[in-house]
C-alpha cells in the first residue's frame, strides 16, 4: 500500500492518558486502534497485569496491531468489527473495563493510504470503506442514489452549501460516464461550485468527501450505538473518553455525556425532588480539551479536535422503606 506519510501521530494524547489515569492491572478497551498511537501510551500505564482491548474494523489497524502486541507490556486483545457492535458484544459477554476511550472518525493511516480513496488529494479509486471487504463503496453509492438523496448527505453530513448543485452535476455527469475516481469526483465537485468558493479556505471537495465517508461507513448511527454501549461496558468508577474531529461528531459526545450528568428534571416550582433521577457521571474536562499550540504545529490535522470525558459515578442503594 502507497503510503503518502510515514507518521501518524496520535492527537491529544498526553490530555487523553491524563484524562483516563490509568493504573497497573486495569482493563482498557481502546475503539478504534487505528495506528496505535493512543493504546501504547494506556499499555504502558497498565502494566502486565492489565488488559487491553482494541477494536478496529480496519484489516490493517488489526496488522498494525499484531506488530503492536508482540512487545506490548500489557495482556491484549483484538476485536475485529465496527466498535458499536464490538462494544455491545464485550458488554453481552458480562466483560466489564475501567476505561474506554473512543478516537472516532477516519484515522491518518486511512487517509495516507492512497488507494484506499479517502483523500481528495490523490489519484485513487472511490472506495472510503473502513473495512474494504465489505459494504458498497462511494462509487456505488454515487452511482446508485438520485440527486435529492445525494444532496441530503451533502448537506447533513458535510454541511455543504451547495449540496444541490453538485448533487445535480453528479447525476449529469454519471449519465456520460461513469464517476469511479477522487479525481473524477473532485473535477465535478469543483466545477459545480461557484468560482469564488473554489479559492475559499479549504480544498473544495473536502465537505463533500467527509459526508461520502460518514455515509459509506454508517459512522453517525455506529457513534450512537456505541457511545451508550461504552457506558454500559464501564465499572463503577470507570472513565470514559471520546476524541472528535468535527462538530456532528462533538454534538453526539457531548449531549450524551450531559445527560448522564443530569440530575433531578422535576419542574423548579416543586418543593421537594419526586422523580429520584440523579447523575450518573462526573464530566471530566468540562468544556473539552482541544490541543495546545505546541501539537497543533507539530500535526495540523488536529486542529478540529476535541476531548470530552467522564467518570461514572456509583449508583445510590435506595433506602428501605
Amino acid at each position: 500500500m502507497a503510503l503518502m506519510t510515514a507518521d501518524h501521530v496520535p492527537v491529544l494524547a498526553a490530555e487523553l492518558v491524563a484524562l483516563l489515569d490509568p493504573q497497573p492491572g486495569e482493563v482498557a478497551v481502546d475503539a478504534t486502534f487505528g495506528a496505535g498511537g493512543h493504546a501504547r501510551l494506556v499499555a504502558e500505564r497498565l502494566g502486565e497485569d492489565g488488559l487491553l482491548i482494541a477494536i478496529d474494523r480496519d484489516p490493517e489497524a488489526e496488522r498494525r496491531f499484531t506488530e503492536f502486541a508482540a512487545g506490548a507490556p500489557c495482556r491484549t486483545r483484538f476485536v475485529h468489527a465496527p466498535f458499536a457492535e464490538a462494544l455491545a458484544d464485550l458488554g453481552a459477554d458480562g466483560m466489564r473495563a475501567d476505561i474506554v476511550y473512543l478516537d472516532l472518525g477516519i484515522s491518518s493511516m486511512q487517509i495516507d493510504t492512497a488507494e484506499r480513496g479517502f483523500s481528495y488529494v490523490a489519484d485513487a479509486p472511490l472506495d472510503m470503506r473502513m473495512d474494504p471487504t465489505t459494504g458498497p463503496t462511494a462509487a456505488q453509492l454515487i452511482a446508485s442514489w438520485d440527486a435529492r438523496r445525494l444532496a441530503r448527505v451533502f448537506r447533513e453530513y458535510g454541511e455543504e452549501r451547495y449540496a444541490g448543485q453538485i448533487s445535480r452535476a453528479i447525476v449529469r455527469e454519471r449519465e456520460r460516464s461513469p464517476i469511479e475516481t477522487t479525481t473524477e469526483l473532485v473535477d465535478v465537485v469543483t466545477n459545480a461550485i461557484p468560482t469564488p468558493a473554489r479559492f475559499a479556505a479549504g480544498h473544495p471537495a473536502k465537505r463533500v468527501f467527509q459526508a461520502l465517508r460518514i455515509a459509506v461507513n454508517d459512522e453517525l448511527d455506529q457513534i450512537d450505538e456505541a457511545l451508550p454501549a461504552a457506558w454500559e461496558l464501564l465499572r463503577e468508577n470507570g472513565r470514559f473518553a471520546g476524541i472528535s474531529f468535527h462538530s456532528l461528531e462533538d454534538r453526539r459526545v457531548k449531549r450524551f455525556l450531559a445527560e448522564l450528568e443530569r440530575g433531578c428534571i422535576c419542574p423548579p416550582d416543586l418543593p421537594v425532588c419526586v422523580c429520584g433521577r440523579e447523575p450518573r457521571a462526573e464530566l471530566l474536562a468540562r468544556g473539552g480539551a482541544t490541543p495546545g499550540a505546541d501539537e497543533l504545529a507539530a500535526n495540523p490535522r488536529s486542529r478540529s479536535a476535541r476531548l470530552r470525558g467522564a467518570l461514572k459515578l456509583p449508583t445510590t442503594e435506595a433506602s428501605p422503606a
